[in-house]
């Protein structure tokens, strides 16, 4: 057996906690990802997973070499990303993983030119509104809007900054009346937005201190971004979005945006990738692609 391979198929199996999840990810059988692994340990004369019935885990040589095998596994990919970089021209599979909607309506329409331009690079998408693990999920790239959790390996580009926008149906606020102020959307019912977890505060930025915090009462409590600006428009209540997600409509007249003399909250949008030696070419193109095209996706 090759080691190299070997040691890819031992690094998926702990990645992903079984030989089954190996397989599958590998497209092998069980049965092979444990010869990988015996022909490993067998090389090495000790063992690197104690294996039952049920699970399995490291042992402590087996997170020692773990360890290494991620490092050169690491610095292979590099060696080969150097080929393509020395043909001056990306090529291959490019993985990346983005929100769903920010994905579809703002990502997907660069990465398809970027596509257009460079016609050896393959894409494989992912729209997911969960964290993945770069590692772990085997991305080249993820896309993620918000505040970023410190992580250590991983590098971070901010590639374009979401104005959020609160806005309303005309038709609500002929009923309800339209908010002047901040501190009056307190009176006002809205739509939110919440994925897991409490519902996240309405933010806007204050000169030289934290946001100001704004949790208006809402009875309805959406996970779906597009579905949130629907019930807004169908007059459910005041909502608060993103730019790029409602600039038609507001231009359309369904949704009419609110407090238009306060400065937007900026969300920032980062692309994430993990920390290497030498960064493959496609990779490094793509994100220059993105940090050069998304900003005209914010209104």
């Amino acid at each position: 057996m090759d080691r190299l391979t070997s040691m890819a198929v031992f690094v998926k199996a702990t990645d992903l906690g079984s030989f089954a999840a190996a397989a599958e990810a590998l497209d092998l059988s069980a049965p092979m990802v444990g010869k990988h692994v015996q022909f490993l340990e067998e090389r090495l004369g000790v063992r690197l997973l104690h294996r039952t019935t049920r699970r399995q885990s490291l042992t402590d040589f087996g997170r020692a070499y773990y360890d290494r095998c991620r490092m050169i596994l690491a610095e292979a990919e590099a060696a080969d990303a150097l080929a393509a970089d020395h043909q001056s021209e990306p090529r291959g599979k490019l993985r990346i993983a983005m929100p769903v909607h920010f994905g579809r309506h703002c990502v997907l329409p660069v990465l398809m030119e970027f596509a257009q331009r460079h016609p050896a690079v393959e894409l494989d998408l992912s729209f997911n509104d969960r964290l993945i693990d770069l590692a772990e999920d085997g991305y080249d790239l993820a896309i993620r809007t918000g505040d970023l959790d410190d992580r250590a390996g991983v590098i971070a580009r901010r590639v374009a900054r979401q104005p959020m926008l609160v806005c309303a149906s005309p038709g609500y606020l002929a009923t309800r009346g339209r908010p002047g102020k901040i501190e009056e959307l307190a009176a006002h019912q809205a739509v939110v937005y919440r994925r897991s977890g409490p519902v996240p505060p309405w933010l806007f930025p204050r000169d030289g201190q934290s946001p100001l915090e704004i949790s208006p009462p809402n009875r309805f409590r959406l996970d779906n971004l597009d579905a949130v600006a629907d019930a807004a428009a169908a007059g459910m209540g005041l909502a608060w979005l993103p730019g790029w997600l409602v600039h038609e409509r507001i231009r359309k007249g369904s949704l009419v945006q609110l407090l238009p003399d306060e400065p937007p909250f900026l969300y920032d949008c980062h692309a994430l990738w993990l920390q290497t030696p030498h960064l493959p070419l496609k990779v490094r193109l793509a994100v220059d692609a993105l940090a050069a095209a998304l900003p005209r996706f914010m209104p």
